[in-house]
């Protein structure tokens, strides 16, 4: 593989101060403990905490270095052409509910980036839904139309503010943009602020219901709480399986040294292959981020092939980008009917609260899934419980998938790439260094046991089942999964 442009991390988390919050290592009791410190987690915490409760936040690596730092970081209820679909699939009530509690969602979050005072970047930006073809405007009147009966600013203009050609757009005015991770780091300070405690480093790798409280087991350790919030990227410790009812989906994300203002808004195109782009900037200035097509988690063989794909789209389209700076992958789930599923368990699990399926939007969902699962926790109504109710019928959208980095020999293995090797009955996932030294695991995700497949981009074990990431080493990035891959030995080279 040739080595690829830019440095493989999110240029949020790169420009971000570092946290140093302590592990967990004695077991205790809390009100609520929330797993995952991501922006579902941690506004939930600040919530919650603000209003007296005891709140003990668990993050299994550190805060601001998952998915919500590695997003692109849009604050807006654009969703593309969200509301046209929603009505069109699950009525006008719902998708009126769906802009209500984006909306809101919104405005929570500039007002407590404002009033916590959050060095986070943020913007005022009017976001963008840009057509290539004019048979796409009737499209983009029609969700125009729709946003405006929702109490949404919107017009449809003749073409994009891009520098390349367009035939139409949906301009949303007064949405926003911002720095994820600089967010997420003055959200658990805030918490702390309030009493609450967060612990880094610290993997909950299971949740189950005692006598009297929720557990979260923590290696020799365990920590009990009348409400547990699971806000990883998939909830962990479940009974429902929304491994089975969300889809797991990558995109891949790059930043490109620009002059300041080198486009003005954020944009998403509505015609396929998808392309989303808006301005940032890291320590050494201006950024350009541009996304790439979604793809499903650890079905492609050749993730680094996606990068060289959009750096020549960006080349082609934005004369202004410079070099590229930064790139990474990230991930999130798609829910059925593209509602997400957020709140108690109340009927299954009583006290255990969840939020999954985001879409691509868990900025505006995120902080909404988190309003409601703190009002539920409080005994508040909240409009929304219907419209994301977590144990509602939903069919299954996730039919898995195998492996695409099966070998046949060791030798096919290039130094700093890995593969997966059938031994027997056995797979064996070999990583090997920069120096050539091979590294052998087990290929079974530790969830639920489907073969991973190499991402030569991110270099990380990919589950193409259920989404699970892991280090080339095996270590969790995250899950569902929440054990390491288990050692293997080295298989016998064939030619």
């Amino acid at each position: 593989m040739t080595e690829l442009p830019g440095q493989a991390a999110s240029c949020w988390i790169a420009d971000a101060p570092a946290t140093h919050y302590p592990t967990y290592a004695q077991s205790d009791r809390t009100d609520v403990a929330v797993v995952g410190a991501g922006i579902v987690g941690l506004t939930a915490a600040y919530l919650l905490s603000k209003d007296g409760l005891a709140v003990t936040v668990l993050e299994g690596s550190r805060v601001a270095r998952g998915v919500t730092a590695r997003s692109t970081a849009k604050i807006t209820f654009q969703h593309t052409l969200i509301y046209a679909r929603l009505a069109r699939t699950v009525g006008m009530e719902k998708a009126r509910l769906y802009a209500h509690a984006n909306r809101t969602g919104v405005a929570t979050l500039l007002d407590l980036a404002t009033m916590l005072s959050i060095d986070c970047d943020l913007e005022r930006r009017s976001a963008y839904v840009y057509a290539l073809r004019d048979e796409r405007r009737p499209t983009l009147e029609r969700e125009a139309d729709l946003a405006r009966r929702f109490g949404i600013e919107a017009r449809v203009l003749d073409a994009a503010p891009l520098p390349f050609a367009t035939s139409a757009a949906l301009e949303f005015t007064q949405q926003a943009q911002f720095n994820p991770a600089k967010y997420l780091v003055g959200l658990a300070a805030a918490v702390r602020a309030n009493g609450g405690r967060v612990f880094e480093n610290t993997r909950a790798t299971d949740i189950k219901h005692g006598r009297s409280a929720w557990r979260c087991e923590i290696g020799p350790h365990r920590l009990e709480a009348t409400s547990v919030i699971s806000a990883t990227n998939l909830p962990i410790g479940s009974p429902i399986d929304f491994d089975e009812l969300t889809r797991p989906r990558c995109h891949i994300a790059m930043a490109f040294r620009a002059p300041p203002g080198a486009i003005d808004g954020m944009f998403i195109s509505a015609d396929a292959p998808s392309h989303s782009l808006r301005m940032g900037r890291d320590a050494q200035g201006p950024l350009l981020i541009v996304l790439g097509p979604k793809f499903p988690t650890g079905h492609e063989g050749d993730v680094a092939r996606r990068f060289r794909e959009l750096v020549q789209w960006v080349r082609q389209n934005v004369p202004a980008a410079g070099e590229v700076a930064w790139r990474w992958v990230n991930e999130d789930y798609d829910a059925p009917g593209d509602v997400p599923f957020a709140g108690e368990l109340a009927r299954k699990a009583a006290g255990f609260y969840v939020a999954t399926g985001f879409g691509g939007w868990g900025i505006s969902n995120g902080t909404a899934s988190a309003m409601l699962i703190a009002d539920q926790i409080r005994g508040i109504d909240n409009p929304w419980s219907s419209l994301y109710a977590p144990e509602r019928r939903a069919r299954k959208i996730n039919k898995g998938g195998d492996s695409r980095s099966l070998v046949k020999s060791i030798d096919r293995i290039a130094p700093g790439e890995g593969a997966v090797l059938e031994s027997g009955k056995q797979k064996i996932a070999i990583w090997k260094s920069p120096g050539g030294k091979a590294h052998a695991l087990d290929a079974a995700c530790t969830h639920m046991g489907c073969t991973v497949t190499w991402n030569n981009a991110d270099r990380t074990w990919d589950c193409p089942c259920h989404g699970s990431m892991f280090t080339p080493d095996g270590d969790v990035i995250h899950g569902p999964a929440t054990k390491p891959l288990k050692s293997a030995s080295l298989p016998r080279s064939r030619k």
